[in-house]
């Protein structure tokens, strides 16, 4: 659905985006994750067509935004992480307002309004002045807004920021929710609800893409590991004994006891083997029940910390490199002026 190819945009000697290339499949909600300043709102504006690309391509649904940008915006819904809202508009005025700007047929209006009110659940404040809603429908309004036009494609900078709690999970399943009828990019810095609602994640460091895959493949390859957390109903030298007897077990951490009569263990397996079956038939065979047992993989905060951190120390390495050359390049030349 969306096709990005060699995307660079160059303010002067900066580039906010350095030449990246990825796809968004068609019914696919793609998580955009990066530091401040990382390239993320600069490479949605030119999705978006707001703003202009120094070279490379977008493709959306097959148009490219700089031959056929009419096409490209038709399917396109934008929601900005301040949402362009009018706030002495009722929400059905603005929304209104909204379909004439989109060229929404005057006979389709109403069913379309009441289908986007409903999807996003602001029936009961149509008739509301926008400036007296909380700000967690005013954000609900600005997703309304994007899906006038029935766009295949959603894309939403930052759709929870500023929320409650508690807005923040309603927000969450709207775009859960929409995610089964379109295609949508969502940044955000909340890196829970990036883990919850995408189907991929992808994270630019610098303007340029340092991993993009699912969060679970994320953890998988960046941990290199195989630990799983257990609490077992037993003493702590029993389990440690069943344990240590294990083949696949690696290595075996006690890390306390949560519960009457049970041991918390971290078990690591060795390299490419699922430690879960050995581990059940153990403690099975030594009757000491397992009350439960959960992956350690990664969390996306964890993972987000080390891909950024890792392409911070290349680059520092990379520099020093190139310092230490062209120090050892100078001195070379010294030593053949001397010489003259």
């Amino acid at each position: 659905m969306i096709e990005v190819n060699n995307l660079t945009k160059q303010y002067g000697q900066h580039k906010a985006v350095d030449n990246i290339s990825f796809k968004v499949e068609k019914g696919e909600i793609l998580g955009f994750l990066g530091p401040n300043g990382a390239g993320k709102s600069t490479t949605m504006n030119i999705i978006t067509g707001y703003i202009s690309a120094t070279e490379g391509t977008v493709k959306v649904d097959g148009f490219d935004i700089l031959e056929q940008p009419g096409e490209v915006k038709k399917r396109i819904g934008y929601l900005p992480e301040l949402p362009p809202l009018y706030m002495d508009m009722t929400v059905e005025e603005y929304l209104t307002f909204v379909c004439n700007i989109k060229k929404v047929s005057v006979h389709k209006q109403k069913e379309m309004l009441g289908k986007v009110m409903n999807a996003v659940k602001i029936t009961d404040m149509r008739k509301r002045l926008i400036k007296n809603l909380s700000k967690g429908y005013k954000q609900r309004v600005g997703l309304a807004q994007a899906m006038i036009g029935e766009p295949q494609v959603l894309i939403l900078d930052e759709p929870t920021v500023g929320l409650d709690p508690k807005q923040i999970i309603e927000i969450r399943n709207v775009i859960k929710s929409l995610g089964k009828d379109h295609t949508i990019i969502l940044s955000s810095h909340i890196l829970s609800e990036v883990s919850a609602v995408c189907d991929r994640v992808l994270i630019i460091n610098k303007g340029k893409i340092a991993a993009i895959d699912t969060p679970e493949n994320l953890a998988k390859r960046l941990s290199q590991t195989n630990k799983m957390l257990l609490r077992i109903k037993g003493s702590k030298d029993n389990v440690l004994k069943v344990v240590k007897e294990i083949n696949s077990i690696k290595t075996a951490e006690v890390t306390g006891s949560r519960e009457a009569g049970t041991v918390d263990i971290i078990v690591e397996g060795k390299e490419d083997i699922d430690i879960r079956e050995d581990l059940y038939y153990a403690f099975k065979a030594a009757d000491y029940p397992i009350l439960m047992m959960k992956s350690m993989d990664l969390t996306l905060e964890e993972i987000f910390l080390q891909v950024t951190t890792q392409e911070q120390i290349i680059e520092q390495e990379t520099a020093d490199n190139f310092d230490d050359n062209d120090s050892q390049q100078k001195e070379d030349g010294e030593d053949v002026s001397d010489n003259k």
